[in-house]
């Protein structure tokens, strides 16, 4: 026995487990809603998942500060990489509005709309004043549906831009254009199915039985003939 390339071996298991200790032990970076930094103006876009791009956050922020001037409602979009373990995008939305807005009456004209890199998960949260304009089957769509449909595409800055069209339509007493329109796309199968498949094969193998017993009693007969 080579005891040198034994040695060798060991060492390297043992190299290898301490390197997949030290991967386990290394912590992974959530952000809790008390990270999140009070936004700089009345709407805006804070963007801590860095998913969007400088140009959908400045389209958004100028939108966002339209509707702000228009109703007074001021709406703020946030993106983060992950939660904090057991949190949820709806818990995490609940815990940043009281954060940065801990009464009623500075919460009445707030909006925050959430969304996790993470899960894709979405939520939203506002203010009693807002939900006079804002009704929650409307604000439940925009977040579960417009925003959604760009996401299965892994598109966030189409995502917050269109949840932000949207919002600022209704918010400003604009017909809901509503959610998207889903097409399903439907392909002409080109490929037999299994059923199809075994069918197909069952009715060969009759016909070939057939075939078989017809030919066979035939072929016995005239051999039996031409032996006589």
């Amino acid at each position: 026995m080579n005891w040198q390339v034994v040695w060798k071996r060991f060492v390297g298991c043992v190299g290898l487990g301490v390197i997949a200790i030290a991967l386990m032990a290394m912590p992974v970076w959530a952000t809790s809603a008390a990270e999140i930094p009070f936004p700089a103006g009345d709407s805006g876009v804070i963007d801590e998942g860095n998913v969007l791009s400088p140009i959908t956050q400045s389209s958004l922020g100028r939108l966002l500060q339209e509707v702000a001037k228009k109703t007074g409602f001021n709406v703020h979009f946030v993106t983060v990489h992950r939660l904090d373990y057991g949190e949820t995008p709806q818990t995490f939305v609940d815990t940043l509005f009281t954060e940065w807005f801990p009464d009623a009456a500075a919460q009445a004209n707030q909006v925050i709309v959430a969304l996790d890199t993470v899960t894709n998960g979405t939520a939203i949260r506002y203010g009693d004043a807002v939900a006079q304009t804002l009704s929650p089957e409307t604000a439940d769509s925009i977040v579960q549906e417009t925003m959604r449909v760009p996401l299965r595409d892994g598109n966030y800055n189409q995502s917050v831009l269109d949840a932000g069209d949207r919002l600022s339509k209704v918010l400003q007493g604009e017909p809901d254009p509503g959610p998207p329109v889903i097409r399903e796309v439907i392909t002409e199968k080109t490929y037999k199915s299994k059923s199809e498949t075994d069918d197909r094969s069952a009715t060969i193998i009759v016909v070939m039985l057939l075939i078989a017993a017809t030919v066979i009693p035939m072929v016995t007969y005239f051999i039996y003939q031409g032996s006589s």
